[in-house]
């Protein structure tokens, strides 16, 4: 018999239009056998997706979208750097705590290692509140806002506003780019604002960036490097810029790469 496995609705939405993007199409009867759930519940997440522009549906199942068909996501070179920087970044979150998490692929992975602690979390992410979303142990507050298109995020005034009448323990940031001579930068200049905002809002500050993020330079100028506590990078980054952001009194740490930062087989 098999075991059917309880799934958050975000997850298990998450993992039909995975297999939908894998095979173009496929029936209601079929993923709710794979996903273990009903076939009443597969016909909801379809009618909700199908509403979303995720999907189209079909006599018995759905079919991806002219939106999504083409072309597949790319997938990302930087997945296992970017994983190893969000296990040495959980092992910063003491359980009890207060902490901010924006935006961003990097972020996503560290709430996806925060998910089973116990915690309060304040996100502008969409992503990452559908992931901690009903998580036993977690508290979860939402920033309103204006969203940006594509990174699913919420900007803006109310999100500021928001931010005004909130604290936390720390933040965890995302950024597009990292240099001694500019300090950190993003690529959304709409964005600078709510930035600011979440940071002003904790006492203390962790940047997660990858390699390819140091030496770089970005239009949206964010904040001076005395802003940030930590920033946690991976073992690709190159020696001289790091030792030149230490020398501005950065904190630097380079998270090794993990047995469970590798990528699934």
């Amino acid at each position: 018999m098999a075991i059917l496995v309880r799934m958050l609705s975000v997850d298990r939405q998450a993992q039909l239009l995975a297999r939908l993007r894998e095979d173009g199409q496929v029936s209601v009867d079929v993923l709710a056998r794979d996903l273990g759930v009903t076939q009443s519940t597969i016909r909801r997440d379809l009618t909700r997706l199908a509403t979303d522009g995720a999907l189209v549906r079909t006599y018995g199942g759905a079919a991806v979208s002219a939106a999504t068909a083409s072309p597949r996501a790319a997938p990302d070179a930087r997945l296992t750097a970017k994983r190893a920087i969000a296990a040495a970044a959980a092992a910063l979150v003491e359980d009890g705590q207060t902490i901010a998490i924006s935006s961003g692929t990097t972020t996503l992975e560290l709430a996806r290692l925060l998910a089973g602690r116990r915690l309060t979390v304040i996100t502008n992410a969409l992503d990452v509140a559908g992931l901690l979303l009903d998580r036993p142990g977690i508290d979860l507050i939402v920033l309103g806002g204006v969203v940006r298109p594509g990174m699913h995020s919420t900007l803006g005034h109310l999100a500021e506003l928001a931010l005004g009448e909130l604290r936390a323990d720390a933040l965890f940031m995302g950024i597009g780019a990292v240099s001694a001579e500019q300090g950190f930068m993003n690529d959304s200049i709409p964005e600078i604002l709510t930035d600011r905002a979440l940071r002003r809002a904790a006492r203390t500050c962790f940047v997660l960036a990858d390699a390819s993020k140091l030496g770089s330079v970005a239009p949206a100028f964010v904040f001076e490097l005395d802003h940030v506590d930590t920033l946690v990078t991976d073992a690709d980054a190159d020696p001289l810029e790091v030792a030149a952001l230490e020398a501005r009194g950065l904190h630097v740490l380079v998270a090794p790469i993990t047995e469970r930062s590798l990528p699934t087989p």
